[in-house]
């Protein structure tokens, strides 16, 4: 848990947890963080995040507040791309620590707070904004305790509850300290400021309890003068280093992860069940009867029957809009397999919280390199649908530009109302030009490397000839777009439980680290789309409804309507905290592209299991 930000307040306390290193010590070590090993003394400086809030989701600058500076000056870190997009702006802070020395230091008196000042400071605590310092990589937080013991660890002391406890390994075989937790307790204490300002930096000062008296605490108002100071206890614990993450990392609601599991092969069993009553039952027993029919029976058994059977001429006829299909199947192969290769990885531990803004950084990479499976995906189709590559120049740039340009549209809305708000999170103007140059640099012309390899494929053959003259569809009782949109109800039953945990770690500054759950839902989903999608392409067929292909692609895509309805209602019962007009701007605008990468995918997973079963059916039916 972060410092909460209390505007009428000084740093009274922080309570680091250490342990010492010992050669013995095994355990697994998240990618991306390494062991500093500290000796007594040795000096560590904490840094300080973005002030973030879940009352409005708007990051600032902590040094947007009249904090101490840090001698010397600010000094922004070195951030990744994740870490840019995502709002972060790591700055140095003037808070020392010297290994297990335990000391109360003083920092500054601020100058008297301008009326503009004080203004900022009230508002930011009405808004809930709060603090986040890091120290060794670690985010400041209320640690859990954890007993660990194990070989070569020697019990020294434990602290109380709630504080935390140190491990010391063979005094022989100790190099030295690891933090292992990191504790900030705020507090808001008077003090006199003509005295204080005789004070330099880091001069000792006299240790406080925190007053519960409100006389006793700072208040903030015009000309007043705020000294701060702070308190540093190192304390002893057992917690090995490679454990450190576990009290950020516990996983919470496990039963409810494993029912949502289970309510997805409830769905999925359902699903097979139909798919194999259309395979083995419907399917074979009418191919069987109809190719031990002579040509004279088989045109009267046509006359006769009814069916799937009868759209043979048709079921491959070019589709409306054909370009924007093969773009949108292509853009979700993209997207598909960005998701599941991070996911994937993300599963095995090569995306740790320690790294902060891999995750982002990594899909990303993820996707730019994807786009010559797009362009392959998107122009082979095209190929297959036309009989020719003409064209496919247009279609790989459509590709490359239509789901980046919906997203960077969106994205340029937004920062236009973050950079009105003076937050961090508004994109700088380089990173929007870096963006582009991976853009056009990357994306592009490996989408057109992968549309050159498509037009280059054997293109897929139809196993029936297409009549010239269309046959006309019956008349149904009902629209066909209410069975498309009623498809989306499965798909989205079997992600919503986890939805609901993803949305809690991005909106209510949660970690999220069950990523093997992820990988589990994300394969039940894939099955259920193409299950869905086949059923419904199937149950058109039989009506004489031979313009399937949209609709096989909305029967699995339609359920991005109902994860952006499900968002909406995030919006007004669970973050009920959120308010102002931009910050619900903000939530909405995030959460359409979502929706939309969302569409495309698995409307990408049900379109293209859809063509390969109506394939394989109508390559079973002999045609002369």
């Amino acid at each position: 848990m972060a410092l909460p930000l209390i505007s009428r307040r000084k740093l009274c306390s922080a309570f680091t947890y250490l342990v010492l290193i010992f050669q013995a010590c095994n355990g697994f070590y998240l990618p991306g963080s390494y062991m500093h090993t500290y000796s007594t003394g040795d000096e560590i400086y904490a840094k300080v995040n973005s002030l973030t809030s879940i009352e409005t989701e708007l990051p600032f600058s902590y040094y947007s507040l009249p904090y101490c500076k840090p001698h010397g000056g600010i000094k922004k870190s070195a951030e990744n791309l994740g870490e840019l997009l995502m709002g972060d702006q790591i700055d140095n802070s003037p808070y020392r620590f010297r290994m297990n020395v335990n000391e109360s230091l003083y920092i500054c008196t601020t100058p008297p707070l301008s009326e503009n000042e004080v203004k900022l400071l009230k508002q930011r605590t009405r808004d809930l904004y709060q603090v986040n310092m890091i120290l060794d990589n670690l985010p400041a937080m209320r640690v859990l305790i954890h007993e660990y013991e194990g070989a070569g660890v020697e019990i020294i002391g434990t602290g109380e509850e709630g504080m935390g406890v140190i491990s010391e390994a063979d005094k022989k075989k100790a190099s030295g300290y690891e933090i292992v937790g990191f504790e900030v307790v705020p507090c808001s204490v008077k003090y006199d400021p003509e005295k204080m300002t005789k004070l330099h930096i880091y001069d000792n000062v006299t240790s406080v309890n925190c007053p519960l008296d409100l006389d006793k605490s700072q208040i903030i108002r015009e000309q007043e003068r705020v000294s701060f100071t702070y308190e540093v206890e190192f304390v002893k614990s057992n917690i090995r280093w490679p454990s450190r993450w576990d009290a950020y990392l516990k996983m919470e609601g496990a039963r409810v992860h494993w029912f949502s599991i289970l309510n997805s092969l409830m769905v999925i069993f359902f699903l097979a069940g139909i798919v194999f009553v259309i395979f083995l039952r419907t399917v074979r027993r009418d191919l069987t009867r109809y190719e031990e029919l002579d040509k004279e029976a088989q045109a009267q058994m046509n006359e006769e029957l009814s069916g799937w059977k009868l759209v043979v001429g048709d079921v491959f006829r070019e589709p409306s809009h054909s370009k924007l299909l093969c773009v949108m199947v292509g853009d979700g192969v993209q997207i598909t397999g960005m998701a599941v290769v991070t996911i994937v990885f993300a599963a095995f531990g090569f995306m740790s919280p320690a790294s902060r803004g891999m995750l982002l950084t990594g899909m990303i990479l993820l996707y730019l390199f994807l786009g010559i499976a797009a362009g392959y995906v998107g122009v082979r189709m095209w190929t297959t649908i036309k009989g020719t590559s003409e064209g496919w120049r247009s279609v790989s740039w459509s590709i490359a530009c239509f789901f980046p340009g919906i997203v960077f549209v969106i994205l340029t809305v937004l920062n236009f109302i973050l950079w009105g708000s003076n937050s961090t999170g508004a994109i700088p103007i380089s990173l929007y030009f870096i963006l582009l140059s991976l853009w056009f640099c990357i994306s592009v012309p490996l989408t057109l490397l992968g549309g050159h390899f498509g037009t280059r494929a054997e293109p897929i053959k139809y196993p029936v000839r297409t009549n010239q003259i269309p046959r006309e569809i019956p008349a149904r009782k009902y629209p066909s777009w209410l069975l498309v949109l009623g498809a989306g109800t499965l798909p989205f039953g079997t992600l919503f439980i986890e939805l609901f945990f993803i949305l809690s770690s991005i909106w209510l500054g949660r970690f999220y680290y069950v990523f093997g759950f992820l990988l589990i839902v994300l394969s039940l989903l894939v099955i259920v789309c193409a299950e869905v999608s086949v059923v419904l392409t199937y149950m058109h067929l039989c009506v004489e409804d031979w313009m399937w292909w949209w609709k096989a692609f909305y029967a699995s895509g339609s359920v991005a309507l109902y994860v952006f309805l499900y968002s909406i209602n995030y919006l007004v019962f669970d973050l009920q905290s959120l308010s102002g007009p931009v910050s619900a701007t903000l939530y909405l605008g995030y959460s359409l592209i979502m929706a939309i990468a969302i569409m495309l995918s698995t409307g990408t997973i049900g379109f293209l299991t859809s063509f390969y079963f109506v394939h394989y059916l109508f390559s079973s039916v002999k045609i002369d």
